[in-house]
């Protein structure tokens, strides 16, 4: 488990090997990513955005821009927290992930919130940020 807290938003991910949608044979390691947004300020913000730089064990970088997560934008009152699940596939065994989410508060201010440094490791390996 990785975690990061900006502006009172905590940013956990869990990451987890796909063993049965990835094919070593064919050059393709797949990993799951849990995330779980928590608002523990006192404003309610909205998640507009998500960067994403992803490098895999090659040292190639891949960089994934777009509109909310999976799909959504979701609403964080005080209090609430937000999970959503993806997925990263990767042309080597290992890699990094992070990135940065656009956020705006209930008042109209945009900020971005820290994605933790995660690493992609085989289940046998030792996990390592490379």
């Amino acid at each position: 488990m990785y975690q990061a807290t900006t502006r009172q938003i905590i940013v956990t991910v869990t990451p987890a090997y796909l063993d049965d949608q990835s094919n070593p044979e064919g050059g393709r390691w797949v990993w799951a990513y849990q995330v779980e947004i928590e608002n523990t300020g006192e404003e309610t913000v909205q998640l507009e955005a998500r960067y994403w730089h992803i490098t895999d064990g090659k040292g190639q970088v891949e960089e994934v821009v777009g509109p909310g997560v999976v799909g959504e934008q979701p609403v964080l009152a005080p209090g609430d927290s937000y999970t959503y699940t993806s997925g990263c596939p990767l042309a080597t065994p290992s890699g990094i992930m992070k990135g940065r989410y656009q956020m705006r508060s209930a008042r109209g201010k945009a900020f971005e919130v820290e994605i933790p440094a995660f690493s992609l490791d085989l289940p046998q390996t030792n996990r390592v940020l490379n």
